[in-house]
């Protein structure tokens, strides 16, 4: 098991000026959100060169890098205290090592081009400037969450990335379902923020330090009780910011947002961030088998869990949405099983964001050319109307199956056989699971495929919500020039990154060193097993889609199965159950007990005083006549008394 190295400062070159990296989208975002309309003309263009320029900064401290020895590869630029109270000393600063930079290229670089293919998806957006700002923001939340060299920086970025998601999952604020989701998603993301910042307490209270590389150098002294629960609890944070069980509901509701936002949201930044916080605390997870087991077993179930329910949507931007659930499930699955699996799932994280941004953007080409238009069954036979689209979404679609020596062949696959070599009795069950889901991840997209681009074209006789008929036709380059990096990154950066290990031996000073499958069997069955498995959903499919006339209306009823998915398998019927209502009724109980218990004594001792003082007041008459009278009826019970007392 290798080691994670400690940082040493950085003291010259290109990475002196690293700050530059999140400073940069962060002018970005204040010039256009306070410029105001003065800035409409150019805003858009503004907000692409700042991430660009970002990307290209990046890619020059990377080069920089890649001259190093591998124990160099790990420093921290110092840029001053954050804040000290007492004992506790938050410094902001930079941790550059192999793991933040490959987060850098991939956030800036995939988000660059979401923010060029957004020139064109926004273009009659009244209000695209200030989407530009939005997307700014969150490119420098995100990029503040991967290069914080200490807890506390770490989730300033964190809550700056659902802040940003929030404002841009609720964009369409005339809809009312946009600002249900926006809600939902930042409610729920605030359970794992609660994880992130109770085991943030805890490291603190354990040892007194909230920097990286104080953190992981002293794990070892925090006690198994406390450290099962740090683990635990960062799971929780990572749940909710990567949507995995059981907090994965608000993150295919995040749909409806424009489409940008969903490729960003879920290809490149947001989603990815939960898998980023357990590969960055790997030594603390490689002290707890109860804490990689959990994470292990989470993302097992949200791998199996999003394939299923992806089979049975019918809008193509939900179908994506629940691989993509499915997908960060592979992720956390391979971090979960610690050293043998950290490499692949940061590769699996970085294939999965030219795929699956690809794919989200070419579900963008398709509802600009069918008026937002999301329904499968409302589409048919588009690769003839959109063909640069079909070609580059198909190029997403082989990758994301893992058809061989595509990216996901690569990464995913890579995944399959070490959950298969994982030791201990759930190792294969992981396996087994991830397998299933390989085959029913073939299945939906080939689904998708064929409602959409293929078969009858069912929009011909049909008519939009406003009357008008259907036109489909392709986009602009704006909008597929960026389409076509990443489906080259679909096609090559499976090989590029884990053939050789490559990605492995560089992340090796951030994770420690990869532990490879032992058995020979496995990694020879294992690959050709799955592509197997996948060919099955793909043939299942085309002789239950594929030969079969797609209706327009969603057949009526369905098996118990069917119904189960469309119900997001009862996700949020059990969050409503279990949290929401048992929630809605402390409070109204505490509502009750403030205003009837703590308020009405409050309240009635303020009456019972005020009451009193108002009867006496009536004594004070201002009549001499009456205070004679009292006093001469007070001296008569005085003189009665001492009578009594001298006779007793």
């Amino acid at each position: 098991m290798g080691e994670v190295l400690a940082p040493v400062a950085v003291t010259g070159g290109i990475a002196q000026s690293a700050w530059l990296l999140v400073v940069l989208p962060v002018i970005g975002a204040f010039i256009l959100l306070v410029g105001g309309r003065r800035t409409d003309a150019w805003g858009h263009l503004l907000g692409c060169a700042t991430v660009l320029i970002s990307f290209v900064y990046g890619l020059m401290v990377f080069i920089e890098w890649l001259g190093f020895d591998a124990a160099e590869r790990t420093r921290e630029l110092g840029l001053g205290t954050w804040f000290a109270v007492n004992s506790l000393q938050v410094s902001y600063g930079l941790r550059l090592d192999p793991l933040s930079l490959a987060f850098v290229l991939l956030i800036t670089g995939v988000g660059g081009l979401i923010h060029l293919y957004s020139i064109g998806y926004m273009e009659h957006d009244p209000g695209r400037r200030r989407f530009f700002g939005y997307f700014n923001l969150f490119i420098a939340a995100m990029l503040t969450l991967v290069l914080a060299n200490n807890f506390v920086t770490l989730y300033l970025g964190w809550e700056g990335v659902g802040l940003a998601s929030y404002l841009l999952i609720g964009w369409y604020q005339d809809r009312p379902s946009a600002a249900t989701a926006a809600k939902k998603a930042f409610l729920m993301n605030r359970v794992g923020d609660v994880g992130l910042a109770l085991a943030i307490f805890l490291i603190w209270r354990s040892l007194g330090t909230v920097q990286f590389s104080e953190v992981f150098a002293r794990a070892g002294q925090i006690s198994a009780p406390m450290l099962v629960a740090i683990t635990l609890l960062l799971l929780l944070g990572a749940c909710g910011k990567s949507g995995q069980f059981p907090l994965q509901a608000w993150l295919p509701d995040a749909m409806e947002g424009p489409t940008p936002v969903s490729a960003l949201i879920h290809a490149a930044t947001m989603v990815t961030a939960g898998v980023y916080l357990i590969a960055r605390c790997s030594p603390l997870y490689n002290l707890s088998t109860t804490g990689r087991l959990a994470v292990a077993a989470v993302g097992t179930i949200t791998l199996l869990i999003g394939s299923i329910i992806g089979c049975a949507y019918d809008d193509i931007k939900k179908v994506l949405a629940y691989s993509t659930v499915s997908q960060i499930g592979y992720m956390i699955l391979a971090v979960g099983l610690g050293p043998a699996g950290y490499a692949l799932g940061i590769a699996h994280l970085l294939t999965h964001g030219f795929f699956k941004a690809v794919l989200f953007l070419g579900a963008g080409s398709v509802m600009h050319a069918m008026h937002d238009e999301v329904d499968m069954r409302r589409m048919g036979g588009l690769r003839q109307h959109l063909p640069i689209t079909f070609a580059l979404f198909s190029t997403g679609y082989l990758a994301l199956i893992g058809f061989p020596f595509l990216s996901g062949f690569y990464s995913k696959d890579a995944i399959i056989e070490a959950a298969f070599g994982a030791g201990g009795s759930a190792g294969p069950w992981f396996g087994v699971i991830a397998l299933l889901a390989a085959g029913l991840t073939a299945f939906y997209m080939t689904r998708l495929m064929l409602m959409t681009f293929f078969g009858e074209e069912r929009w011909r006789n049909l008519r939009t919500a406003d009357g008008k008929s259907y036109h489909p036709h392709e986009c602009p380059p704006v909008m597929w020039g960026p389409m076509v990096l990443l489906a080259i990154g679909s096609l090559i950066a499976g090989f590029i990154l884990v053939s050789g290990e490559r990605l492995a031996h560089w992340l090796e000073p951030s994770v420690g060193a990869l532990v490879p499958v032992e058995s020979t069997a496995t990694a020879i069955a294992v690959p050709l097993l799955t592509v197997l498995v996948s060919a099955a959903g793909v043939a299942v499919a085309w002789l239950v889609i594929g030969r079969n006339p797609v209706p327009v209306v969603k057949p009526e009823p369905v098996s118990l199965p069917v119904a189960a998915a469309r119900a997001d398998l009862y996700a949020n019927a059990i969050n409503e159950a279990i949290i929401a209502r048992p929630g809605t009724w402390l409070t109204r109980a505490l509502v009750f007990v403030d205003n009837k218990g703590i308020d009405g004594i409050v309240n009635g001792t303020a009456a019972l005083l005020g009451g009193t003082s108002g009867r006496l007041r009536r004594l004070q008459t201002g009549f001499v006549r009456s205070y004679a009278l009292g006093m001469l009826g007070a001296g008569i019970v005085v003189i009665a008394f001492l009578v009594a007392v001298s006779y007793s």
